[in-house]
C-alpha cells in the first residue's frame, strides 16, 4: 500500500492604516510583514494510491493547524504564518520531476491552500521523499532569520529511504537551513522505524510520529460551533473587494466556505472561522480592509472605477468613513469569535484528553498542532489565552 503525505504547514491593539487611523480589533501592533515574526510551514503531499483518508484530514484541519499560532506571541508580538503546498508520489505528474508538483509557493492566501487541497486526486506512483525535501529546500524562499520557526512535514508509509536522492542528506541539508524536518509515519511507530522514518527526523533536529491515516477526524460538538461558523459568514460582509482579482477572491472566499460548510462533522467550518478571526487570514491583493491594514494601498490612489460599486459615487470622505466602519465590524466580529472559540476549547479539551487516552491514536492535525507548538517554543514563542 502507498500512502504518504507531507503536511506541512492574535490580540486587540490600535494600528494605522494607510486609508486613515481606524480603531482595530484582534491584529498585533506591528506590521505581519516583520521578517522577526514569521513561520514557514511546507506541505508536502504525497497522492498516491490509498491516500484518500489522510488527504480528507488535510483538507478539514488545514484551519486547525494555523489556529495552532492564534495565540503565540514572542516578546508581545504573534507571528503570521507562510503555508506551501507540493504534491508527489502521483503518477499523473511528470516521472521527469520525480513525480512532483509544487502546487504554491509559500503563501498567506490560506484560500488558495483549500482550494487546491479540495482539488487533489490520488493515482498511483512512486513516492520519493529525498527528491521532495530537496526540492522544497531549493524552491522555497525560506527565511534565512534564526529566529523564524520553519518546518517540513512528511508522512506515508513507504520506506522513507526510496528514490534517486538520498533521503537522509536532503535531511541533513534542512537543518543546515535551519529547517526542522518532521516525519509522520501512516501505520505502527515499529514500521516506520524500520522504514527509516525515524532517522529523518532525528537527522533535521524533528520528530517522529505515526497516525492512523484512515481515521476520521471526530469534531466534539460544543455549544458555541454553530454561532462561530455563522459568525464566519457574517465575516464576509465586511469585505470590500477592490482591483483586478476582486472577483475572484470574493468567489474563492465563498467557494471555501463551501468546501469547509460541506465537511461539517469534522468542525472544518468552525475552524475555519477562528483563522477569518486572525490576522492570518489575509486577503490583501483584493479587500481594501486588509489592504489598508497593512498599508498596501492608499485608498486616495485606487481609481474610482476599481472600487466596490456602492463605493464608486462616493466622495473621499465617505470612502475613508465606508472602509473605517468595515474595519470596525470585522474587528467586532472577530472579536466575537476569538472569545466564543477559547469558550469553545475549554468546553472540548478535557473530552479530546480522554478520546486519546481510549484509542491511542492521532489524526493528522492532532499530530502536527502539538508539534509545531513545541518546536515554535524553541524559538522564543510562548502559547497561552
Amino acid at each position: 500500500m502507498k500512502t504518504k503525505i507531507l503536511f506541512s504547514i492574535p490580540l486587540l491593539s490600535s494600528v494605522a492604516f494607510a486609508c486613515g487611523s481606524y480603531a482595530a480589533g484582534p491584529f498585533p501592533t506591528h506590521l505581519p510583514s516583520d521578517p522577526q515574526d514569521k513561520v514557514q510551514i511546507a506541505l508536502l503531499l504525497d497522492t498516491s494510491n490509498s491516500m484518500d483518508g489522510l488527504i480528507e484530514q488535510a483538507k478539514t484541519q488545514l484551519w486547525k493547524v494555523v489556529n495552532s499560532f492564534n495565540d503565540a506571541k514572542r516578546g508581545g508580538r504573534a507571528p503570521f504564518v507562510e503555508v506551501a503546498l507540493y504534491e508527489y508520489g502521483n503518477n499523473g505528474l511528470h516521472i521527469g520531476n520525480n513525480w512532483i508538483r509544487q502546487v504554491e509557493p509559500l503563501t498567506r492566501d490560506l484560500d488558495e491552500i483549500s482550494r487546491e487541497l479540495f482539488a487533489f486526486r490520488t493515482n498511483g506512483g512512486d513516492e520519493y521523499c529525498g527528491a521532495v525535501i530537496q526540492r522544497a529546500l531549493a524552491d522555497l524562499s525560506w527565511d534565512p532569520s534564526p529566529r523564524t520557526y520553519k518546518a517540513v512535514f512528511i508522512a506515508g508509509n513507504e520506506p522513507f529511504t526510496q528514490g534517486p536522492v538520498d533521503a537522509r542528506q536532503a535531511c541533513r541539508d534542512a537543518m543546515a537551513k535551519g529547517i526542522v524536518v518532521n516525519t509522520i509515519h501512516c501505520g505502527s511507530r515499529e514500521e516506520g522505524i524500520s522504514g527509516a522514518w525515524h532517522d529523518g527526523a532525528a537527522l533535521a533536529e524533528g520528530k517522529f510520529l505515526s497516525i492512523n491515516q484512515d481515521k476520521a477526524v471526530v469534531h466534539i460538538d460544543a455549544p458555541q460551533d454553530k454561532q462561530i461558523a455563522a459568525l464566519g459568514i457574517d465575516l464576509n460582509k465586511t469585505y470590500l473587494g477592490y482591483g483586478v482579482h476582486a472577483k475572484e477572491g470574493a468567489a474563492k472566499q465563498m467557494s471555501e466556505d463551501n468546501n469547509a460548510a460541506a465537511n461539517a462533522g469534522a468542525g472544518a467550518a468552525q475552524q475555519r472561522a477562528v483563522s477569518k478571526a486572525s490576522f492570518n487570514y489575509c486577503n490583501t491583493s483584493w479587500d481594501l480592509v486588509d489592504a489598508c491594514r497593512e498599508g498596501t494601498v492608499k485608498l486616495a490612489d485606487i481609481p474610482a472605477a476599481q472600487l466596490p460599486e456602492a463605493m464608486k459615487t462616493m466622495t473621499p470622505e465617505q470612502r475613508e468613513a465606508h472602509v473605517k466602519q468595515m474595519t470596525e465590524t470585522r474587528a467586532s466580529l472577530q472579536q466575537k469569535i476569538m472569545t466564543l472559540n477559547r469558550e469553545r476549547e475549554a468546553f472540548v479539551a478535557e473530552a479530546l484528553k480522554k478520546q486519546a487516552e481510549t484509542t491511542g491514536e492521532q489524526t493528522l492535525d492532532q499530530a502536527i498542532v502539538a508539534t509545531v507548538k513545541g518546536q515554535a517554543t524553541a524559538v522564543g514563542y510562548s502559547f497561552g489565552q
